[in-house]
């Protein structure tokens, strides 16, 4: 598939611009800082104890790993499904899918504690473990998505980007479903030990990875003056609104599944009224931000068309799903494993015992640091190489626009 459409770099120099990156090395220097304070000192500095050991870094991390895969939506829409209108905007998705996920390994690798130990899980695997498969995703979506985007900006090379495309799609199917599969999987916590959770992942990465795009190419256009037409932002519009409802219905038949088995009443119970902060997350954060205050904005005729909606409507799927990976990755570390089900477990080791925990300043800082990270990259790989399609109005990408004219 030959992409005729015209790319160029962004100018940057601007005081704008460099205003941007320069805000944004310094909040990668503080995620540097924090990373550097609770390695020197210790986790204890953390809100983190024996029984929340993923904390909030792990908030950040998995939600930016999940979007990468979710940014990548748009050219595999190209690629993998021959819809040629997404064709201008596939180098844009493939280098903020790289760049999603560079930003959320980041803060993995940084939260560690003992980053040495990074080197033994590279070099010793146990294939029993989703860990061991998942650093071959990850490592593997980098040279998928690098050799699918040489295919897209190579122009002799362009007659393999369909094929490149389509393997990246599948890739990035089963490093989701990878991550998916570490919640999954781990019976050692009530709230996870789901089969579900691997294709609720996948679902939920389509959602925020949209948002981030949606946010990103808007952004992009706006502060570069590069037409972008009503008829691109009302098809992201559509893909992004049929994604969050079909992300809340998998959570939907998550928590009906979980009630249906009385083992996991305690637990659900504990999410969905009794979680105090959990709760309110939940039910805040999670349905009314993530998904109720988004489709309505995205459905509603009277809203729908508006960019600012769109733009306000990505961010609360954003925030909504950081809500829901602390709803998932907190909260169902704090609640205890039910091992002996119809008996009260108690002992000086918090058996049985819901645990607390409060973000940390550090911790915080670590996670925006790594969101620093992935726009860092994409703001100057922008300046450097020409991801940047120079015209995306409705004249040129909308091929109804010339029988509107008449």
């Amino acid at each position: 598939m030959i992409d005729t459409t015209s790319y160029s770099p962004i100018k940057g120099d601007s005081t704008e611009y460099n205003t941007l990156l320069g805000w944004l090395i310094l909040m990668v220097l503080g995620g540097l800082g924090a990373a550097w304070y609770m390695e020197h000192n210790g986790h204890w500095v953390t809100g983190m104890d024996n029984q929340v050991v993923w904390g909030t870094p792990h908030v950040f991390a998995v939600f930016l790993i999940v979007a990468a895969s979710g940014a990548l939506n748009v050219a595999s829409m190209a690629s993998a499904f021959g819809k040629t209108e997404y064709k201008p905007l596939s180098r844009l998705s493939a280098l903020l899918s790289l760049a999603l996920l560079a930003g959320g390994l980041a803060v993995l690798v940084l939260d560690l504690g003992r980053p040495d130990r990074l080197i033994v899980a590279m070099t010793t695997y146990n294939f029993k473990s989703i860990f061991a498969w998942n650093i071959y995703l990850y490592t593997g979506f980098f040279v998928v998505v690098g050799v699918y985007l040489w295919m897209m900006m190579d122009r002799p090379m362009m007659k393999f980007s369909k094929g490149a495309g389509t393997f990246a799609f599948v890739w990035r199917l089963i490093l989701t479903t990878g991550t998916g599969s570490i919640f999954g999987f781990l019976v050692a916590r009530q709230a996870y030990d789901a089969a579900i959770m691997a294709p609720m992942f996948v679902i939920m990465s389509f959602a925020y990875g949209m948002a981030i795009y949606l946010l990103v190419l808007m952004a992009l256009c706006q502060w570069t003056a590069r037409p972008l037409g009503d008829f691109l932002v009302g098809r992201l519009r559509n893909l992004l609104r049929l994604f969050v409802a079909a992300t809340f219905y998998f959570v939907i038949v998550y928590h009906l599944t979980n009630l249906y088995g009385t083992e996991n009443h305690g637990v659900q119970r504990f999410v969905l009224l009794d979680g105090g902060v959990f709760t309110a997350l939940f039910w805040v954060g999670q349905v009314v931000i993530g998904y109720l205050a988004p489709m309505a904005l995205l459905y509603y005729p009277g809203t729908r068309d508006s960019r600012s909606n769109i733009v306000l409507a990505a961010i609360l799927v954003i925030a909504g799903g950081l809500a829901q990976m602390y709803v998932t990755i907190i909260g169902g570390q704090a609640y205890p494993l039910n091992m002996f089900p119809g008996y009260e477990v108690s002992s000086p080791f918090f058996d049985g015992a819901i645990a607390s925990y409060a973000p940390s300043l550090p911790e915080v800082a670590l996670g925006v640091g790594g969101i620093a990270i992935a726009l860092a990259i994409v703001v100057v790989a922008l300046r450097v190489l020409p991801f940047a399609p120079t015209d995306l109005s409705d004249a040129t990408m909308d091929p109804n626009s010339a029988a509107k004219a008449e």
